[in-house]
């Protein structure tokens, strides 16, 4: 029988228990004694209950991570404007196209947040991950070079996760 410590036992993903206890109170938009209690709570027993689901977490660069997040951060931000003033501006200026992004690799955690990043960046929309094409379906609101954007995707966001999870061009997870 494996003996584990009195942490890995009560707090076995710190890290999600910061992030349970903060939604909470970010949810109840109070902070009283009993949102507090009742944050601190959940934030040992979900990650208790969800242990034997979370396989081990990768290793990572957290100094690059919390660098993509602002770049992620700002990106969204003007996005939002670049797209509300492509839909309340006259629709003649809309070019939709659907367009492939490559993949360099088939490391499935860079895949996945690279999709995740081009759906919640606001304009673009990931229509899924193709592994036998190995590239992702991509939707633009509005592109007039889609190789400028699979560029900047590429370089934007690929680049990065691969430098956080330190993976090789066509690595595997």
């Amino acid at each position: 029988m494996q003996k584990t410590s009195f942490r890995e036992n009560w707090l076995p993903h710190p890290f999600v228990s910061v992030i349970v206890a903060l939604s909470w109170v970010m949810l109840t938009h109070n902070l009283d004694a009993a949102t507090l209690l009742i944050a601190l709570l959940l934030g040992i027993l979900i990650p208790r209950m969800v242990n034997p689901f979370i396989t081990r977490t990768p290793n990572i660069n957290w100094r690059l991570a919390v660098k993509l997040f602002f770049v992620v951060l700002w990106d969204i931000i003007v996005c939002n404007i670049q797209v509300a003033k492509l839909v309340l501006g006259p629709t003649h200026k809309l070019h939709p196209k659907w367009f492939r992004v490559p993949l360099e690799t088939q490391h499935e955690q860079v895949n996945v947040l690279l999709a995740l990043i081009i759906t919640t960046t606001p304009g673009t929309v990931t229509a899924g991950i193709d592994d036998d094409r190995g590239d992702i379906l991509v939707h633009a609101l509005s592109t007039d070079n889609t190789e400028i954007d699979i560029l900047e995707i590429k370089n934007r966001y690929e680049k990065a996760l691969m430098a956080i999870f330190a993976v090789e061009v066509g690595e595997d997870s």
